[in-house]
């Protein structure tokens, strides 16, 4: 996932915040070197595998 572009993840987050609404500002926080703890975070949150959730992002 190419997340290393702010305007990018600034799109993805508020689609994901609109498909899923208990999904927080704070969950969607976004760290230059902290991506695999965000996606890991929000797989849990949202009860998908890691995979899964990339796929989510990349279809959004």
């Amino acid at each position: 996932m190419h997340t290393n572009s702010n305007g990018y993840w600034s799109l993805k987050k508020e689609k994901l915040k609109q498909k899923f609404p208990l999904i927080t500002d704070e969950d969607l926080q976004y760290y230059e070197g902290k991506e695999k703890i965000m996606i890991e975070i929000l797989a849990y949150k949202l009860k998908t595998t890691e995979m899964e959730l990339i796929t989510i992002l990349e279809n959004l």
